[in-house]
């Protein structure tokens, strides 16, 4: 089934054809972390929306080359530099595990390639001194060199890709040396911004004189690189697509004269709460904030997923709670299917020859029109309630549960929701489980009943089955 995308270039959904001849290989770059404070959940909606895209394109069958950079020199990390009297590198180094392990802790695939613009400052300069010597690029009176809005224009280029701009209403022409500009301008932004005091021991040597470059220069530099001057998809959040993307567009085909990227995807915005997320409003939150809430990092990936990623989309803490329970009723089906289908299972995945299920089926269908995770999510749940009535009638042969379990783990794929880590059970648990087994051996239902709500008390519920007593944590 062919794997259709909204393409912001076009506007418009397109059946997806990588550039690659033998149509196999995709080049994919996510726009990553500014390292310079911890990352929060709205970035982390963007980086789970990118893992979905990564593996909806692989359970599409392609082979994904994922690149994504570290964003470590920049206005804010130098300030951090300068503010905390330390080096570049110790400052964004905490930063950047603390993302690394956040993603591993999401199940976020780790890129194939994690560029840090501090390692590709040759490319850099190498690829403006490209955009000067094509007129594009000039050096200013302060030393920085800026890229031309309107010498790029004036060489037939189109500012403006991949949203509508009204220069009229704008105020084009001017110049700014920020990193981030106001929306409403159409300015010649910095390329490499000459040495300040204020920098420190933050630049270096170049043609152009010491400093340091731009922050857009920077993605466009690292991505051909890596995926080559034309590649095939490139991500981030909507808040990127102008100035940020719109300026990658024409410093790279400013420069190379070949057409950047085929397909553009954004994903939108997060509320928290109702509201704009912001720390004064309390409904900041990073990762490790709710983890430290007791919120589980796969409950938090769960609730990321659960909106379509073209939608703004309301977080909130009680959407948390929902998510845990949501979780558990697959986990519970899950579960049980490999209590029924554990020895089948080694066998049906050997054979090729087993027929797709209806939820394999049913999900590729709603992943394949531009990732309808709510159709997708829909079929899983679908496929929860039938399976759970199925094995509650006794009526699903251990060849039948292991193909469901082989079904589940192909749309897991995509999903990255794994399954719940077993919890140890303590030793005074057990304990206290056996001495109930002994209780109702011995026909002491009154003793049985009570340790049973003591369990719960402590948080363990217990199960009988036909294979024994089953404890589960609360």
């Amino acid at each position: 089934m062919a794997l259709k995308l909204f393409n912001t270039l076009t506007r418009s959904v397109q059946e997806f054809a990588p550039l690659d001849p033998t149509g196999k290989t995709v080049g994919m770059y996510c726009c990553g972390p500014t390292v310079y404070d911890f990352a929060h959940i709205g970035n982390w909606r963007t980086f789970v929306f990118a893992d979905l895209v990564r593996r909806s394109l692989e359970f599409s069958g392609y082979s994904v080359r994922h690149v994504m950079n570290i964003t470590d020199v920049e206005d804010k990390i130098i300030k951090g530099v300068r503010e905390n009297k330390t080096t570049l590198r110790e400052f964004t180094a905490k930063f950047e595990t603390a993302f690394l392990d956040d993603l591993k802790a999401l199940n976020c695939q780790t890129p194939h390639v994690i560029p840090r613009a501090t390692e590709y400052i040759a490319e850099i300069i190498s690829l403006i001194e490209k955009l000067v010597a094509r007129g594009i690029a000039y050096k200013a009176a302060d030393g920085s060199v800026y890229f031309s809005i309107t010498k790029y224009q004036g060489c037939g280029c189109n500012y403006g890709q991949l949203l509508k701009l009204n220069f009229d209403e704008m105020r084009a022409g001017e110049r700014v040396s920020s990193d981030e500009y106001e929306k409403e301008s159409v300015a010649d932004f910095a390329l490499w911004k000459a040495r300040v005091p204020g920098d420190g021991d933050v630049f270096w040597p170049s043609p152009f004189g010491e400093g340091r470059p731009g922050w857009h220069i920077e993605c466009s530099a690292m991505s051909m690189k890596v995926l080559g001057e034309s590649f095939d998809l490139h991500l981030g959040g909507e808040d990127l697509k102008f100035p940020h993307h719109e300026d990658e567009i024409a410093q790279s085909e400013g420069a190379t004269g070949k057409p950047f990227v085929k397909y553009w995807m954004h994903g939108a915005f997060l509320l928290v709460e109702g509201k704009k997320m912001s720390k004064s409003l309390g409904n900041y939150f990073t990762l490790r904030d709710l983890l430290a809430k007791g919120f589980a990092a796969r409950e938090v990936r769960y609730l990321l997923l659960t909106a379509y990623y073209r939608e703004t989309f309301n977080f909130t803490l009680d959407g948390l709670a929902g998510a845990k329970s949501a979780l558990a009723r697959i986990d519970e089906c899950v579960s049980k299917l490999r209590e029924v289908g554990r020895d089948a299972l080694p066998r049906v995945q050997a054979d090729q020859h087993v027929s797709p299920t209806s939820l394999v089926e049913q999900f590729s269908a709603a992943i394949s029109e531009d990732l309808n995770i709510s159709a997708a999510w829909g079929a899983v749940f679908e496929w929860v309630r039938e399976t759970n009535t199925k094995l509650a009638n006794n009526s699903l042969s251990a060849t039948a549960a292991a193909a469901n379990l082989a079904a589940w783990e192909k749309v897991d794929s995509v999903l990255g929701i794994g399954v719940k880590t077993e919890t140890e059970v303590p030793p005074e648990i057990l304990a206290l489980a056996e001495a109930r087994t002994a209780a109702k051996q011995a026909k002491d239902f009154k003793k049985s009943d009570a340790i049973r709500d003591e369990l719960k008390a402590k948080g363990w519920v217990i199960e009988d089955t036909p294979k024994g007593i089953k404890l589960k944590k609360l």
